[in-house]
C-alpha cells in the first residue's frame, strides 16, 4: 500500500475505516512474514486496536479502533451482531436462485490446518445471498453475513457448489482469464503470456454499518477495486 492516508474511507478520534487492498494482511501473522495493515496504522497513529479482520486476499472496508474504550464499544457490536456487513463476490457457475439463506454450521477442517468446513457440530453460521448478475459461467453476488466465522462466505459458497473465483482453499484457485470467456481470444503481438483479469480471491467487503459512540449510525462503502471492475466489464461485454 503506497499511502495509508489515501486508503482511509472515514475516521474520527475513536476509529478509522480503511479500504484494504487485496494481498495485504489485516493484522500480523504468527511468522511476521510481511507488514500488515495494522502495522501501517500503528506507524501512522502510534497505537491501534483490532475490531475485526478480512482475509489477506479480500479487499474492502475494515474498521480499527484508536483507543481502548472505542475498541470495547465497537467489538461488542460485532459480537452482538448489530453491525451490518455486506460483500460482493464473483462465483463460479450460474446461480439460478435470485436470493437465499445458507444456514449450515462451520468448524475447523480436521486434516487441513487453517481451513474450515461444513460440520454438523460446528458453530452456527448464516449467510444471506443475492444474485446481482448471472452470466453463462459465472455469477456476481452480494452477501450479508449474520455471523462472522472464519472463511464463512467461502465455505458456504463451496457448499452451494459455487466457490468464489480463484479461491485456492475452497475452489480451484485458477485465475480469471479473458480467454476463458472470450470466444475469439488472441494474445497481442509480442505478448508471450496472458495477464489474468483477476489473480486473487474474487471477494470484496463492500459496506459496513455500525453505531458510533454518539449514537449515530455510520454507513461506510468501499468502491470496487480495478481488478473486479475489469472482470465484471468483460463479463458484461462478452454476454
Amino acid at each position: 500500500m503506497k499511502s495509508i492516508r489515501t486508503a482511509i474511507l472515514q475516521e474520527n478520534s475513536d476509529w478509522v475505516a480503511i479500504n484494504k487492498e487485496a494481498g495485504l494482511l489485516s493484522i500480523p501473522d504468527r511468522e511476521q512474514s510481511m507488514p500488515s495493515l495494522k502495522d501501517l496504522l500503528i506507524k501512522e497513529y502510534g497505537s491501534i486496536y483490532t475490531v475485526h479482520r478480512l482475509d489477506k486476499e479480500t479487499s474492502g472496508v475494515i474498521l480499527f479502533a484508536k483507543n481502548e474504550s472505542s475498541h470495547q464499544f465497537l467489538s461488542r457490536q460485532f459480537e452482538e451482531r448489530t453491525t451490518l456487513k455486506k460483500y460482493n463476490g464473483l462465483v463460479v457457475g450460474k446461480v439460478y436462485e435470485e436470493a437465499g439463506t445458507i444456514d449450515v454450521p462451520i468448524g475447523p477442517h480436521p486434516a487441513k490446518p487453517g481451513q474450515m468446513m461444513v460440520v454438523r457440530k460446528g458453530k452456527p453460521s448464516i449467510t444471506l445471498f443475492k444474485t446481482l448478475e448471472s452470466f453463462s459461467l459465472y455469477s456476481w453476488m452480494e452477501f450479508t453475513i449474520l455471523t462472522g466465522r472464519t472463511h464463512q462466505i467461502r465455505v458456504h459458497m463451496q457448499h452451494l457448489g459455487h466457490p468464489i473465483v480463484s479461491d485456492p482453499y475452497y475452489g480451484d484457485g485458477k485465475p480469471f482469464l479473458l480467454s476463458g470467456i472470450k470466444k475469439k481470444f488472441k494474445l497481442g503481438k509480442d505478448v508471450l503470456e496472458e495477464r489474468p483479469l483477476l489473480n486473487r480471491l474474487g471477494l470484496h467487503a463492500s459496506s459496513l454499518s455500525f453505531s458510533d459512540s454518539s449514537g449515530e449510525r455510520i454507513e461506510l462503502h468501499a468502491p470496487l477495486p480495478k481488478d473486479l471492475r475489469a472482470s465484471l466489464q468483460q463479463l458484461e461485454k462478452q454476454r
